[in-house]
């Protein structure tokens, strides 16, 4: 079965309108799918699946804890709900300020870039964040390409870089539940201190983990596996699109439904 319940538009900070994203799911015959752009709802409502797919209202939600950044999942989300719509500026309040002290630094440092750059390639956007700061890089002949932006200017100990000040992923958990929804650990083998799977997992913080993505290979399916059975989680599945030009293998995940299934249950 192909899904993909991780995916981004131009809405954060993917590079394709919602529709043409839609389009992208339906060439590549992905049978139910999400979009999950960074801290907002916006994508929804500006497309039409093609016929016969499944779509998940859900967003992806960038949370800070114990020195690392932690994304969360939201799946099943009432969309107008008040309270999560509120959650979700705050969030992006945080965004826009970390992107502001990033420029800031980086004119500091004798480089050569301003917030209108940033926003310039946020494509109207209101949720800036890393990713338009390291594009602005390349498009002003700072960094060679995004990668490079993330590997120099913006990691730790140089110029640009600023911690993050997301909420919790506690909080972002608690957000997600109170809108109907279920929160879900996203790539959890990116997630810096890998204690932290397990401290906010068996915690109780988390309803499902992204088990099936493309930087996990069979190992590490076969751990998030075990952990899933562990904590009682549901498994889910997303290619992290956002830009072809960075992401060749486009969308879509090739999944046993079975594996699925309870997710499927939740979300119904």
């Amino acid at each position: 079965m192909i899904v993909d319940f991780h995916s981004h538009t131009l809405c954060s900070d993917g590079s394709l309108e919602p529709q043409a994203l839609a389009d992208m799911m339906a060439q590549r015959g992905v049978e139910a799918y999400s979009i999950t752009d960074h801290d907002t709802l916006a994508a929804y409502g500006r497309f039409t699946p093609h016929a016969g797919a499944r779509v998940v209202v859900g967003t992806e939600i960038n949370t800070y804890y114990r020195n690392s950044e932690v994304h969360v999942l939201g799946y099943g989300l009432r969309i107008d709900d008040s309270a999560f719509a509120a959650f979700l500026v705050e969030n992006r309040e945080h965004r826009l300020a970390r992107a502001r002290r990033m420029v800031e630094q980086l004119q500091a440092g004798g480089y050569s870039i301003t917030m209108a750059d940033v926003e310039e390639h946020a494509q109207g956007s209101k949720v800036l964040g890393r990713p338009h700061v390291a594009r602005a890089l390349v498009a002003n002949g700072i960094s060679s390409d995004i990668e490079a932006a993330f590997r120099g200017l913006l990691r730790r100990g140089r110029p640009g870089f600023v911690p993050s000040t997301f909420v919790t992923p506690q909080r972002a958990s608690a957000a997600i539940r109170a809108a109907g929804g279920i929160a879900v650990l996203a790539h959890p083998g990116r997630v810096a201190d890998a204690a932290i799977v397990d401290d906010l997992c068996g915690a109780g913080e988390f309803d499902g983990i992204e088990i099936y993505y493309p930087l996990h290979d069979a190992n590490d399916i076969a751990l998030y596996e075990r952990k899933a059975r562990e904590y009682g989680l549901l498994a889910t599945a997303g290619a992290d699109f956002h830009d072809i030009r960075y992401h060749a293998r486009g969308v879509g995940m090739n999944v046993d439904p079975e594996a699925l299934a309870p997710f499927f249950e939740r979300v119904a």
